[in-house]
């Protein structure tokens, strides 16, 4: 096994082609087809399959992808380290969030002090946060009320009551606060299984021998505010997240436990990857 045939494998797992490995490597593409094969060949595995038009991993392929993930970017670090210490950071940031809210103002920071990196953006709850997280298809996570793992650190950015929020028009004016009793007349708008806003809303019914049904489940909070500001139910959120919305008002629940705390979260042994360290960094001075 050769370094360059692992280099040659792991771009063309990375960037889904021969020929975009080819281009990222500065090589033909039929060396870096050879350079595969006989990674293949030398090791009687077959690492992708090929179709006409596309190539798809291989369950072997999928596990030596999670092995030269690591391996590659602890050889970027390398690189960076044996660098000029005063070059700008650069590269890409990939974040996933239950909720964009809660790093908008690290994000803006953040930019505007690095502003050769690309960041994106993306949603998901909890369980698939962690999920990426640990496959290094993001590198900043930002959930609420978990323990992601001993191999994650954790920076926390605070905490705020589980509130219950509609259209300003949707109940009467008298109502100010809603009881898990009261929830069970109204249709009810959900976020997805694993989310933990949902999961301790239905723990605190659950301990008054309630159980709540959604009329609507949608997925991500975002879905969640737009159906509930169309009129078509309640919905359930943290008070940082609901911010200013005049098509929406907030009330209080009667339930215990209803407070999320949320943190940023990083794999641990990815704790040298500049652009982590940078957007970390950042966070740690807005606090």
């Amino acid at each position: 096994m050769r370094h360059s045939q692992l280099k040659a494998f792991h771009h063309v797992a990375l960037l889904g082609g021969f020929s975009r490995a080819a281009e990222a490597l500065y090589l033909t593409q039929p060396a870096i087809s050879e350079q595969v094969r006989k990674l293949e060949q030398d090791h009687d595995v077959l690492l992708f399959h090929r179709d006409r038009r596309r190539i798809r991993l291989t369950k072997a392929g999928t596990a030596l992808f999670r092995l030269t993930r690591p391996y590659f970017e602890a050889e970027a670090q390398i690189a960076d380290h044996l660098s000029q210490s005063g070059a700008a950071v650069s590269g890409e940031l990939r974040i996933i969030a239950d909720s964009a809210h809660h790093v908008t103002d690290i994000l803006s920071r953040f930019r505007k002090r690095h502003p050769n990196v690309t960041v994106s953006l993306k949603a998901g709850n909890t369980g698939e946060i962690i999920e990426e997280l640990r496959a290094y298809n993001a590198e900043i996570g930002v959930l609420g009320d978990a323990a992601p793992g001993s191999d994650m650190q954790v920076l926390n950015l605070g905490s705020a009551d589980i509130v219950a929020f509609a259209s300003r028009r949707f109940l009467p004016a008298k109502i100010k606060q809603l009881t898990m009793q009261e929830l069970q007349n109204w249709p009810l708008i959900f976020r997805e299984q694993g989310s933990k806003t949902r999961q301790k809303l239905e723990e605190s019914a659950a301990k008054q021998s309630i159980s709540l049904k959604p009329a609507i489940t949608a997925e991500g909070s975002e879905a969640v505010r737009e159906i509930v500001a169309s009129g078509a139910g309640i919905g359930f959120i943290s008070r940082a997240e609901l911010g200013h919305d005049d098509r929406l008002k907030a009330y209080a629940l009667d339930g215990d436990d209803l407070q999320m705390h949320e943190s940023l979260v990083f794999i641990s042994q990815r704790r040298d990857v500049r652009v982590i360290r940078a957007f970390m960094d950042v966070a740690q001075t807005a606090l």
